[in-house]
């Protein structure tokens, strides 16, 4: 049986049939048409090293959701260099008023715009009232219709983020289940967080996951309140822990400069980097505008 062919008898490549029962494997999904774009609310103060890492998170959700139209809004922006969450909420709205204004002058038949523009994810682990406060005042004054998320912890996917980040530095080992011998590894773990009681209180659900991974205590504190750090590490001490190690429950930006060294010192233990752009930050940031939308894998348009 002869194959099909293209210009100069060139084969044409045929697309493969699905394989069939549940073996098969699932078909590639893509935002659903027409979805808001979601915007990454950073805040912190701007710089090209935080824009790298908030690129890259956003990198990871449109991996996931290929289709997804995202962007990048600075708390602290300057709208030159660092654009603000209030103006990258404003181009949103004009580039959807500019998409149906095309579509409508192209002859096709399309619904004017309802519903959010956008929707708003902090890049932030645990509850922050002053921030997210900030953040609620910056989608008010753009006057966009805005949807905004609630933060991304607590989650068993920061447990793993952090476990990696402090194996990373030696603090503890990369897998328990192989044994893998580290000398350094703490025996227990000062989980340093911001944001006041309230996330303290939060960064504790995720290290009660993060002392079943690694089995060793762990317990919250905050970095900004002086001498919390410290006080936590005597207590872990007087408990029986006797190498310790801080690990940062923050993404990075949101972490005022010098604050984690100068806990790290005050509490004499070494400290393991913020979670910066692991892969489960840009998943959970994906995560929680999926779940705001309502949108279901299943409701995701499959990509032909």
């Amino acid at each position: 049986m002869s194959s099909p062919t293209g210009p100069a008898g060139l084969p044409v490549r045929m697309p493969r049939p699905r394989q069939a029962g549940r073996h098969r494997r699932p078909e590639p999904l893509a935002a659903p048409e027409g979805a808001p774009a979601l915007v990454l609310a950073v805040p912190g103060e701007p710089s090209a090293a935080v824009r790298g890492l908030a690129e890259e998170l956003v990198s990871i959700a449109r991996s996931e959701l290929p289709g997804l139209e995202a962007a990048i809004g600075f708390l602290d922006g300057d709208d030159a260099e660092f654009v603000s969450l209030a103006g990258v909420l404003r181009r949103a709205v004009a580039l959807r008023v500019e998409r149906y204004e095309l579509a409508r002058a192209a002859g096709r038949e399309v619904a004017e715009p309802e519903g959010p523009a956008a929707v708003v994810v902090p890049l932030l682990v645990g509850p922050d009232a002053e921030l997210m406060g900030r953040i609620r005042q910056a989608v008010a004054d753009s006057g966009a219709p805005a949807e905004l998320t609630d933060v991304l912890g607590p989650h068993p996917l920061l447990a793993e983020a952090l476990h990696v980040r402090l194996s990373e530095a030696g603090l503890a080992r990369a897998d328990r289940a192989r044994l893998f011998t580290v000398t350094t590894a703490a025996d227990g773990i000062v989980l340093a967080t911001t944001g006041g009681t309230e996330a303290v209180q939060a960064a504790g659900i995720t290290g009660m996951l993060l002392a079943a991974r690694l089995a060793v205590p762990v317990m919250a504190a905050a970095l900004d309140q002086e001498g919390s750090v410290a006080a936590v590490a005597e207590q872990l001490r007087n408990a029986g822990s006797a190498q310790l190690a801080v690990a940062p429950y923050l993404v990075g930006p949101e972490l005022a400069e010098g604050l984690l060294d100068d806990a790290g010192k005050a509490a004499d233990c070494p400290v393991a980097e913020p979670l910066g752009a692991y892969p489960a930050v840009g998943k959970l940031v994906l995560s929680g505008y999926m779940a705001l939308l309502g949108i279901t894998p299943q409701q995701a348009a499959p990509v032909r």
